[in-house]
């Protein structure tokens, strides 16, 4: 039999997915099982983008522009305008889904060989795209008491070697909630113009913004349009994760030639995907301000009910819908799949995302989860209980003095 290819092993599974098999044999099982693993939020998609779907007005769902439908992209222009970002036409490429634009972008501005700066714990898939694309990730990592914080400068010089291309980072954070100061992000671009990299910035969260703090796009810095090239998707904007809409953009116009030929090369994005989209960024400012009230409520509520735990310590985060706790446990992935197989509270159980899988860094994040607070406060509660009685019986605990004195 022939063998698969290197590639194909190296590939890493993604920690948000991979223990599903083990959520369907428990939900086959009678238990109810609390999806708190996945960014895919309950909240209703706008009802101008379902409609705009649904009175679709043509017999024909053809191809279109590769760099996407053109009304959309100079509806896009008025959406990026809205948060201070002045682009032209010829700068946005839409991609399908934010994924793409990460893989279109890593595949024009980088070599196989070449190494990309990431503060860890990072959106896993940025490891499965650097595999795509033949790169190698240096991860810097972030600390869990700074809030995960961007880490010094001094750590990114560390990491600069002959074949560092670029940095990338995500704003607000997936998977840490962290929203990038202008502070911090005036101080990378100083690092990155200083050693001419690229700087790839994943802001998909900039909706998601709490408690009065600034959004910061790498686009409002000045004097580095040459080097930065923006990702973004509709996918948590409007709770359209399933219609596979992204976008690339950079005023760099060498990286957009270059990206477009990937982009002929798929054809074309999703049609219906993007008949949403154009509708979608007429959404009543009213849907945002009730979407991020629910977010706020849901956040306080975990974020405090974690650190009511005995042992745990989760920091409060300004941004997306996601928080990294530390756990009394000996191994994460054990954790969260004993979890699935042998433990229920009630005939419940929660699903979480072991951290390990957001870090690029052997042993890092051993006893850390990612949480995605996208569930209504009532089955919120439901899943902290489970999780504060399940943290009491699981057989890996470890009793961790300086966080039991800490937390109680």
């Amino acid at each position: 039999m022939p063998e698969i290819s290197n590639k194909a092993v190296e590939m890493p599974a993604s920690p948000i997915r991979k223990l599903v098999p083990y959520a369907d044999k428990a939900k086959k099982e009678g238990r109810k099982v609390y999806h708190l693993n996945i960014g895919q939020p309950d909240i209703e998609s706008p009802q101008i983008m379902l409609d705009a779907v649904k009175n679709f007005p043509l017999k024909v769902i053809e191809y279109s522009n590769s760099a996407g439908i053109e009304s959309y992209r100079k509806k896009l222009l008025t959406y990026y305008k809205r948060y201070n970002i002045s682009l032209d036409l010829e700068d946005i490429i839409v991609t399908t889904g934010g994924s793409e634009a990460i893989l279109i972008a890593v595949m024009s501005c980088l070599n196989p060989g070449d190494e990309i700066i990431i503060p860890e714990p990072f959106y896993a898939n940025y490891n499965g795209f650097s595999c795509y694309a033949g790169i190698t990730v240096k991860p810097i990592k972030s600390s869990i008491e700074s809030g995960f914080a961007l880490p010094s400068i001094e750590e990114f010089e560390k990491a600069i070697t002959p074949k560092t291309k670029a940095v990338m980072i995500c704003n607000p954070s997936n998977p840490t909630g962290h929203l990038y100061s202008r502070k911090e992000l005036e101080a990378l671009k100083t690092f990155v113009l200083k050693h001419d990299l690229w700087w790839l910035s994943d802001e998909v969260y900039r909706e998601f913004c709490y408690d009065d703090n600034e959004y910061v796009s790498v686009m409002h810095l000045t004097g580095i349009d040459q080097n930065v090239v923006l990702l973004d998707s509709i996918s948590k904007r409007y709770s359209a994760c399933g219609a596979r809409i992204g976008a690339l953009i950079s005023k760099n116009k060498e990286v957009m030639a270059s990206a477009l030929k990937f982009a002929q090369a798929r054809l074309s994005p999703p049609t219906f995907g993007q008949v949403g989209a154009e509708a979608a960024i007429d959404t009543p400012p009213e849907y945002f301000e009730n979407v991020k009230k629910e977010y706020v409520a849901r956040r306080n509520f975990v974020v405090e009910e974690l650190n009511n735990m005995t042992g745990v310590f989760c920091p409060k985060p300004n941004g997306a819908f996601y928080c990294i706790a530390r756990l009394p446990i000996d191994d994460a992935d054990k954790f969260c799949q004993w979890l699935l197989e042998h433990y229920n509270h009630d005939n419940e159980t929660v699903m979480l995302a072991p951290a390990t899988g957001f870090y690029s860094t052997e042993g890092a994040g051993i006893n850390e989860v990612r949480i995605a607070y996208v569930l209504k406060i009532d089955d919120l509660k439901k899943a902290m209980i489970c999780l504060d009685e399940a943290l009491k019986v699981y057989p890996g605990r470890v009793v961790n003095r300086e966080t039991e004195s800490v937390n109680g």
